[in-house]
């Protein structure tokens, strides 16, 4: 399981949430994504502690706390939705429904 963390400044890190996360245990992954065409940091990153016991405490903790001048969201990461080629489920579903 991951935590996603939201609100983030565009000018945080891997290594920054590394050190933020780590006083509530084990960093198994920091991943911080970018915009595919700019490069620039989208404002949420993920991080993948060593147990959920220390995923709790770091979402209890850190959860509406201020870092780098945001009000930080953190809580469980969901899990990634499976898109259709085209980014359109809903007309995909729809037009095959009709036939």
């Amino acid at each position: 399981m991951s935590i996603y963390v939201g609100n983030l400044s565009y000018d945080v890190t891997e290594e920054d949430l590394s050190q933020v996360f780590a006083e509530y245990g084990t960093i198994k992954q920091v991943q911080v994504p970018t915009d595919r065409e700019t490069g620039r940091k989208r404002g949420f990153a993920f991080v993948e502690m060593g147990t959920e016991a220390e995923e709790t405490a770091a979402i209890e903790a850190l959860d509406g706390a201020e870092w780098m001048g945001r009000d930080l969201k953190v809580n469980k990461a969901k899990p990634r939705e499976k898109r259709s080629p085209s980014g359109n489920n809903w007309s995909n579903n729809n037009r095959s429904s009709r036939r």
